[in-house]
């Protein structure tokens, strides 16, 4: 697929009679980044071009073939709808931190830990995500928790706070996974909006392992689950009960809930609509296949996010094929459900 975009694409860009406008074009809207270093070298030797014998250009040319057909296959960089896939190489950070900064955004991470869960993963989860997310951005840790004096006291960066919202402990796991909708929704319209035009709400047992930041920001985050990336679409495990607000025959992706976000007013949107279809299915005795993931499937098929986030976002350590991954920004962390899940 992509010699049949590098080779018409070089030849214009060596051809025409103004190499820069055209190299600055393909810098600006191309999705690869393989191309944006091609035009951008095509750029610099512009002005040097006439000098440059055929055999060089040549030379040029087969050393960025080399250089781009390397082993690691090819990923998907862009959704149908034209929303950017976040992968390694397709951004530059530098730029992301310096447009958010002049914005003055500012970011709300909502993390729900629960029983056992509490001091099974919080304080890795905090003392990760001080190293690794949002850095150089304002940040607010808002603690969901049935046991507020056993959050870690955990040294924070300038400009990073954290709050402590007591919430009340429900006999199943699968409840606190559910109603978690209703509660973000709530806080969004009591507290986060006073300090942060951006959240993003993430499960408790992860580790941030590298940089997890401004990039990841947009209208609507979706994240793209690491066991299903590759997966022929009629191996989603989407709900497909009809009885179920969350039945979906076939979609665009599938999602993982571990981590979602956006603008303040979006994520209210999703987290309103995945809670009332909750409800609507609890007052028909149903409850969707994999609880809020399956709602947050159906809310991104009807309603596609802005902005999706590789696997690199969130990883699991047991998946044997990691050829698409150079870098792993957040990883599952070890999981025992028979104790953690016991009576939470």
């Amino acid at each position: 697929m992509q010699i049949v975009i590098f080779l018409p694409l070089t030849l214009i860009l060596i051809t025409q009679p103004n190499v820069i406008l055209a190299s600055f074009l393909v810098l600006c809207v191309s999705p690869l980044w393989e191309l944006r270093v091609l035009a951008w070298f095509l750029f610099l030797i512009n002005f040097h071009l006439v000098r440059i014998k055929a055999m060089s250009v040549l030379y040029i040319l087969l050393f960025f073939l080399i250089f781009c057909f390397r082993a690691r296959p090819q990923v998907q960089t862009q959704a149908h709808w034209k929303a950017p896939i976040m992968w390694e190489g397709m951004f530059e950070p530098k730029l992301y931190d310096l447009t958010h900064n002049k914005a003055h955004s500012s970011v709300a991470l909502t993390v729900f830990a629960v029983g056992r869960y509490l001091d099974a993963y919080l304080n890795t989860f905090l003392t990760s995500a001080e190293r690794y997310f949002m850095l150089g951005l304002p940040v607010t840790y808002f603690i969901f928790t049935d046991l507020p004096e056993k959050v870690p006291n955990i040294k924070l960066g300038l400009g990073r706070s954290l709050k402590i919202v007591q919430i009340e402990k429900h006999s199943r796991w699968q409840d606190i996974s559910m109603m978690r909708m209703k509660t973000i929704s709530n806080t969004i319209e009591s507290e986060i909006h006073h300090c942060c035009n951006y959240v993003f709400c993430f499960d408790v047992d992860q580790k941030f392992m590298g940089r997890f930041g401004s990039e990841a920001l947009g209208d609507s985050v979706a994240l793209l689950h690491a066991h299903y990336y590759k997966l022929p679409k009629e191996r989603f495990t989407y709900d497909r009960n009809p009885k179920s607000k969350a039945f979906l025959q076939t979609g665009d992706f599938y999602y993982h809930a571990a981590i979602f976000g956006g603008l303040l007013k979006n994520v209210k949107n999703l987290t309103d609509s995945c809670y009332m279809s909750i409800m609507e299915d609890k007052k028909n005795n149903v409850e969707a296949l994999w609880h809020d993931e399956s709602h947050l499937n159906k809310y991104f098929f009807l309603y596609k996010p802005s902005r999706i986030l590789s696997p690199e976002y969130c990883w699991d350590q047991s998946i044997y094929d990691k050829s698409d991954i150079n870098v792993t920004r957040l990883i599952w962390a070890p999981k025992n459900y028979d104790t953690l899940r016991m009576n939470i």
